[in-house]
């Protein structure tokens, strides 16, 4: 059975899983072109500066559910082999859908999942910005009320559907997995520039600062190697 694709989005009081919670749940299935979407209340005040970037407030998640009410909601919306596609879904929605799950005491199912942002920073390392609100103007889509989460899972599908043109969700994982051969740097002052043409005292400070010591970073490390800006 193939694999389902299934992109999906949270909006949360804060940025750390451990602590902040999740306040609003969105998802797409593009197969059958449905949508899942439910504000949740996080029993717990949200902070002003979240509110002002999601536009969510503690009167309209008042009557709303609860996370393990919602999640078993979204089980159900979700069918066999999906995998849940996200923008930064590694370092941040997959960490707080997690922690959300263990503290409802709700089993989350095996989900696969699939990074976006490690897609475009991998297979558009010529682009100097990866969010999506720069990769759907990149790819000129119509701007969307960006953090609320079904409008941006929208934007997600189009833009990621534009990426990978007509590649199967297998191959996408496959390719994903795959070693990378960087050349362009992909994140910090000089993303989009040429590896070769890093100034050596930046590569050292990266180096020095633990920036080569993150798993994500290795093929980061191993190509400023081969290039002599790095001793091994």
């Amino acid at each position: 059975m193939p694999l389902r694709p299934i992109y999906y989005d949270t909006e949360t009081t804060g940025v750390r899983s451990e602590k902040d919670r999740i306040i609003e749940l969105a998802a797409y299935d593009p197969v059958e072109d449905r949508s899942f979407v439910q504000l949740i209340n996080p029993g717990c005040p949200i902070p002003v500066e979240a509110t002002a970037i999601h536009h969510i407030s503690n009167e309209m998640v008042a009557d709303a559910p609860t996370f393990g009410e919602v999640a078993l909601a979204f089980i159900e919306f979700c069918p066999e082999d999906t995998v849940l596609i996200a923008h930064n879904n590694d370092a941040f929605d997959k960490l707080f859908m997690e922690a959300e799950f263990k503290r409802a005491d709700v089993a989350m199912p095996s989900f696969r999942h699939l990074d976006t942002l490690k897609w475009a920073r991998k297979y558009r390392s010529d682009l100097p910005r990866h969010t999506l609100q720069s990769l759907r103007e990149v790819y000129g889509f119509e701007a969307n009320q960006a953090h609320r989460a079904l409008d941006d899972v929208i934007i997600l599908y189009k833009v990621f559907s534009a990426m990978i043109d007509d590649l199967e969700i297998e191959k996408v994982i496959e390719l994903l997995s795959r070693p990378q051969s960087l050349t362009h740097m992909p994140f910090g002052k000089h993303q989009g520039k040429a590896l070769a043409d890093i100034p050596k005292d930046y590569v050292t400070w990266l180096s020095s600062s633990g920036a080569f010591e993150k798993p994500d970073n290795e093929p980061l490390r191993q190509s400023f190697e081969k290039l002599g800006l790095l001793k091994k």
